[in-house]
């Protein structure tokens, strides 16, 4: 239990480090919170299941005890890609969530203010995607001028900068999904691998003991396929994960997508109403 806390955390502190918020970052701190003060109650109760299934032959952890040393590093290795799977899983479901309620609090803020140079202290500078997208239009809009002949460029210049960070910030969110998709595509050939070695073994025992007898190689047999139910059992929630995300990962797009369609059209309505002044971002920065 306690590697996938490890992953959990490591998976989770990139959002950490981008909560742009108290409120943000209060949610993640509870969750965290949560998750650990259960953890002394579950790694007893798994260290019980572990004594007791390791003395009977025919359990699973039984089973694992008694395999070959490759069938064993083939179970350790699928137990250890099914802790990876959920790790990222809870991670980024949980950074997907804040970050949507973070989007939509923030468009919320925009829309009311109307105006980029009327944002509040925290959006001027840049704080969160949608403060760095309203940035970015400002920056823009001081270093081109006032000119009206320039609105144009303008918007131009400032709607590339706005999708490339779109772009990064979708891409950022979506890392790690891959792993997610290898080891759906992977974990049952794994597995099946170590299902056909130990049947081999098996069939070894057989020749050597000179006896067809079922109950020899039965146990051996039984064995190699607790490799493939492992393999099973890291790919099938890998699978259904990936598509998880990967619809709340085109939620979110959508949700940058607006928010960078507002922030161009709060820019051009600022351009048309004050044509004739730059923005001066020091003293917007420090308005409040």
């Amino acid at each position: 239990m306690k590697p996938i806390l490890i992953a959990t955390g490591l998976a989770l502190l990139p959002s950490y480090a981008m909560a742009q918020d108290a409120e943000t970052m209060t949610g993640m701190m509870e969750l965290w919170s949560g998750i650990w003060g259960h953890y002394a109650q579950m790694k007893a109760t798994l260290m019980t299941a572990l004594e007791h299934g390791a003395e009977d032959h025919m359990s699973p952890v039984g089973m694992f005890m008694a395999a070959d040393w490759v069938v064993k590093g083939v179970m350790l290795s699928l137990a250890f890609a099914s802790v990876v799977t959920w790790a990222i899983f809870a991670a980024k479901i949980v950074s997907l969530a804040l970050r949507r309620q973070a989007i939509a609090r923030q468009y919320r803020t925009l829309d009311r203010a109307g105006s980029l140079q009327g944002l509040s202290k925290r959006m001027a500078k840049g704080k969160g995607i949608v403060g760095r997208m309203a940035r970015a239009a400002l920056d823009e809009w001081d270093r081109s001028g006032a000119s009206p002949s320039l609105h144009a460029g303008i918007k131009e210049r400032t709607g590339s900068t706005l999708g490339r960070i779109e772009v990064g910030a979708a891409r950022r969110m979506g890392a790690g999904t891959g792993i997610l998709a290898n080891i759906g595509s992977t974990a049952p050939f794994v597995g099946l691998f170590g299902t056909v070695w130990g049947i081999m073994n098996s069939f070894v025992s057989i020749a050597e003991s000179n006896t067809t007898n079922l109950a020899v190689v039965a146990p051996g047999i039984a064995e190699a396929l607790l490799a493939t139910a492992i393999g099973l059992v890291a790919a099938i929630p890998a699978v259904i994960f990936y598509n998880l995300i990967s619809r709340g990962l085109g939620g979110y797009k959508v949700m940058l997508g607006d928010a960078a369609a507002l922030v161009e059209r709060t820019l051009s309505r600022d351009l048309d109403l004050s044509p004739q002044e730059a923005p001066n971002l020091t003293l917007a920065a420090a308005a409040e």
